[in-house]
């Protein structure tokens, strides 16, 4: 059985709710650290949504695709466009070495098309935080440089991804498990709109 076999055989209902519950608590903790700072992520000129994130789980595949299912014919036909000309702009410019800074096609007047169906990476964004890999000492990165500038003379207020980027590990691999699907995914949005 191909991937698209694979993925269309999946019951959502059992694996997205669970991704759901997840996602909500990553929005809750971020919520409230970046409250705490007094940061609100608005009139960035270094937008998020033109930096080149890649995905790896088939759950951030199959919410994504969950959302475009949402969007209206039009809406979705005009965002697909866009997808196929930041796959191909992107692959143009990282032949030439270049790092690519296209918008997400998912962007559309500065607002997300699927925001309740973002990927992690998009909910995670922008706040220092920590990252703790098994065997190894804690690293703290620091946030987009709209967060460095704002936060510069602020103690640093923990905010530790290693729990959620745990969880969905787990819940991941479940659903591999269950499902038998072992295609590895390293795809920014718009390679996931066009799978």
């Amino acid at each position: 059985m191909d991937f698209k076999d694979a993925v269309h055989r999946i019951d959502r209902e059992t694996w997205l709710p669970a991704l759901e519950t997840l996602l909500s608590s990553m929005d809750r903790a971020y919520d409230q650290v970046a409250k705490a700072y007094g940061f609100h992520c608005t009139g960035c000129v270094d937008n998020c949504c033109l930096t080149r994130f890649h995905h790896h789980t088939l759950l951030e595949y199959l919410y994504l695709k969950e959302g475009l299912a949402g969007l209206d014919s039009d809406t979705l036909a005009e965002a697909m466009g866009r997808a196929e000309n930041v796959a191909r702009d992107t692959r143009l410019l990282e032949a030439r070495g270049e790092t690519p800074r296209i918008m997400c096609p998912l962007n559309q007047d500065g607002l997300c098309l699927i925001y309740r169906f973002r990927p992690m990476i998009c909910r995670l964004h922008g706040l220092a935080h920590d990252l703790r890999k098994p065997g190894h000492d804690p690293v703290r990165s620091q946030g987009c440089d709209l967060f460095t500038d704002l936060t510069r003379s602020m103690d640093y207020i923990p905010f530790d991804r290693t729990p959620f980027y745990m969880d969905m590990a787990i819940l991941e691999r479940k659903l591999r498990e269950t499902t038998g699907i072992r295609d590895r995914l390293r795809h920014t949005i718009a390679e996931m709109m066009l799978l």
